[in-house]
């Protein structure tokens, strides 16, 4: 159901937020498809923070002005590797370019996305893929939907006919969490399907409410990567939880959005 809030003057429901919202993120998907092309070269790491700072930047300059205005109360997320909880209220939290580094490298597997998140509830996130076209969208209590069309998460109830997905929530992480994905994957080649893993985390989320994919787990992690998914998994049908099976929080240690025919098996293959 989409309530509605005081902006600049006028009365806005979250539907018109979100529609608003989603014309705001194509833009900067355009913006940031007229960037692509060859492979950026870096030789050090500053060479790579400049190179991917001024990817974000191309993205911001669209995106903040407009969800600004929007929302003039909102609170802004600065860093998209930041995770925990936020303080009570509103808070645009955005990743300009989900899977920046791929884009640097001439890979398909970026995005644009922008979440409203309310008292720690994601209420309506907008996921845009610049090179296919394809908006995802989805409205608490509102449905999740590609291009207008309603999504669904998969029927499938046998994790051992199921493809399931991970990510490397950041560069850079401590050597017990590095174990803990090794060991998840071990164990997830043992009784799934097929096992991928790639970045980012949100492009697999999509998939998972799309039914493409039936289970998405990943360890630590950021808000701009799991809240625009968990909204649209959760909207699509979808279970989502810690990978223990626990209420999943921005606060948790592990992220686990799956089919509900097959999230019981994939707790319990996590849990090993």
């Amino acid at each position: 159901m989409s309530e509605t809030f005081q902006t600049t003057g006028a009365a806005v429901s979250d539907a018109e937020l979100l529609d608003r919202a989603t014309s705001a993120v194509r833009t900067a998907g355009s913006a940031l498809r007229e960037r692509f092309g060859d492979v950026v070269p870096y030789e050090t790491r500053d060479e790579l923070m400049r190179a991917l700072a001024g990817n974000d930047d191309a993205a911001l300059d669209i995106l903040r002005p407009v969800l600004t205005e929007l929302r003039p109360g909102a609170g802004w997320v600065e860093d998209e590797l930041d995770g925990g909880a936020l303080p009570d209220g509103e808070w645009w939290v955005v990743d300009p370019v989900e899977g920046n580094v791929n884009h640097l490298h001439a890979l398909p597997e970026w995005a644009v996305t922008a979440t409203l998140v309310r008292d720690n509830q994601p209420v309506l996130t907008v996921v845009h893929l610049p090179l296919t076209g394809e908006t995802y969208t989805a409205l608490r209590g509102g449905g999740a939907h590609l291009d207008g069309r309603p999504l669904r998460v998969s029927p499938t109830a046998d994790l051992g006919l199921g493809l399931v997905a991970t990510s490397q929530a950041r560069p850079d992480e401590d050597e017990e969490v590095v174990r803990r994905v090794g060991s998840s994957i071990t164990a997830m080649l043992f009784d799934a399907l097929v096992v991928r893993t790639a970045v980012p985390a949100t492009l697999h989320l999509v998939n998972v409410a799309a039914g493409r994919i039936d289970a998405f787990w990943q360890f630590a992690g950021a808000r701009a990567d799991l809240l625009p998914g968990a909204l649209l998994v959760t909207e699509a049908g979808g279970r989502i939880s810690d990978a223990g099976g626990r209420p999943w929080t921005p606060q948790s240690d592990s992220f686990l959005a799956a089919a509900p025919g097959v999230h019981t098996q994939a707790v319990t293959t996590l849990s090993r």
